[in-house]
């Protein structure tokens, strides 16, 4: 099965050089992991907020990254929308529940899980690296981790980019494979830098104006973001394999709604609703060949 497989069609992926000269400062990451003492604040925030979590009411608040095309992001017209959202829509549908798509900082995402202001995490979520700390459900979708660079790059392969300049966002799957003690460490370690910034819609911009050699993200993301433009190509090696699936606060409740979510989703590709909504996102990098859900046991 191939990503790359997936059709493409023309994206706008440039909002205007006025949003770059708005861009935030980046947090530059001595070609491996962000602050230690910082990450060890933010998981006994999120441990004090478990005990606070209030019980499901029958309104599935989503939390998502509302600049992470295809999976989640506003259209045209300013509405919330995505291939996980549309999703997430059906399985209220089906259970009788109240959603409420909820755009939340990417970084803050734990401590609002467990406090309870959003019901589950459903946005492109990586499961690989995170089994311990979410009520998972099965994965649904294979995804890869990419490189993306310009037509006319040097970098060929992983090994070129020794030396680069290289950005991706805050706590994404990307950052954590380049970062001390994953995957993709030792590569992290060769680039010049590896700084990070809190959505790839300007780093796909800082990549236009040659700030940075490449753009560390998701497959899906460098497809939506290039659509049929000649000029930024992704590399054929890809930095990993990774599956996506909803993650829920890691308690019993949890848990039982990421079994009831699970089965939701079967029963939505069953009847070729998945199938549908893969199909309505097709052109922005979402194939059905990605698909990886168990199906229900008879």
């Amino acid at each position: 099965m191939s990503l790359k497989d997936a059709s493409l069609d023309r994206r706008t992926f440039l909002r205007g050089v006025g949003v770059f000269a708005a861009m935030p400062a980046l947090a530059t990451l001595a070609g491996c992991g962000g602050s230690q003492e910082s990450k060890s604040d933010d998981a006994k925030t999120d441990a004090a907020a478990t005990d606070k979590a209030a019980a499901f009411d029958g309104t599935l608040i989503v939390g998502f990254d509302q600049d992470f095309p295809p999976y989640g992001y506003r259209d045209d017209n300013g509405e919330y929308t995505g291939f996980d959202l549309d999703l997430a829509k059906k399985v209220c549908e089906m259970e009788g529940w109240t959603y409420k798509p909820e755009p939340i900082p990417w970084d803050s995402k734990d401590a609002l899980l467990n406090s309870g202001q959003i019901t589950c995490i459903w946005n492109g979520f990586t499961i690989e690296g995170r089994e311990k700390d979410y009520a998972f459900t099965s994965p649904y979708m294979e995804n890869r981790q990419v490189i993306v660079v310009p037509a006319n790059s040097t970098v060929k392969k992983l090994a070129d980019l020794k030396g680069k300049n290289v950005v991706t966002q805050a706590d994404s799957a990307a950052l954590n494979l380049l970062s001390e003690g994953g995957d993709q460490a030792e590569l992290g370690k060769t680039f010049a830098k590896l700084d990070t910034i809190g959505e790839y819609n300007t780093a796909f911009m800082s990549l236009q104006t040659g700030e940075y050699d490449a753009v560390a993200c998701d497959y899906s993301v460098a497809a939506f973001n290039i659509g049929d433009s000649k000029d930024y190509v992704i590399l054929d090696e890809p930095l990993n394999s990774e599956h996506f699936g909803v993650g829920f606060a890691n308690t019993d409740e949890g848990k039982e709604l990421a079994k009831k979510v699970e089965a939701d989703l079967q029963k939505l590709d069953a009847d070729g609703t998945v199938k549908q909504v893969c199909e309505k996102y097709a052109d922005q990098g979402v194939s059905y060949t990605a698909w990886v859900l168990p199906k229900a046991s008879a």
